[in-house]
């Protein structure tokens, strides 16, 4: 393995995007740092590096391992990635998915006014 990867390959071989191609316009629009500064798609990526990856509502950050170019299965990819996110971060996808529920389906309309009193009592305000 070489010691000098793309980072956008290296995004795509650890299993951060799905696909090469949104791995490079991850990095085109800006959403992959790396010392707080965006990258392009050809910089190179070192061990020790840290990464950071935004993806609404949070950003996440990966600490580089290891050098790879070609992905690999979700089991090897532990040797090759660190996930160093801040519990902040976490704690706001967890407040996400726990207020996931309350959402209205669409074309439901507004709540009706017994459906925002049970809404206000359950909610206790």
């Amino acid at each position: 393995m070489s010691d000098k990867v793309r980072i956008d390959k290296w995004l795509w071989a650890v299993r951060i995007f799905k696909t090469r191609s949104k791995a490079t316009d991850a990095c085109r629009k800006g959403r992959i740092l790396v010392d707080d500064m965006p990258v392009k798609p050809s910089r190179e990526v070192h061990t020790g590096e840290i990464v950071k990856v935004k993806r609404a509502p949070v950003t996440r950050s990966y600490k580089v391992l290891n050098m790879a170019e070609k992905r690999m299965s979700a089991a090897a990819v532990i040797e090759y990635v660190e996930d160093v996110t801040p519990a902040e971060e976490l704690e706001i996808l967890k407040i996400q998915k726990q207020m996931r529920w309350s959402s209205r389906r669409k074309g439901k309309g507004r709540p009706t006014k017994k459906e925002r009193r049970d809404l206000d009592n359950f909610f206790n305000y």
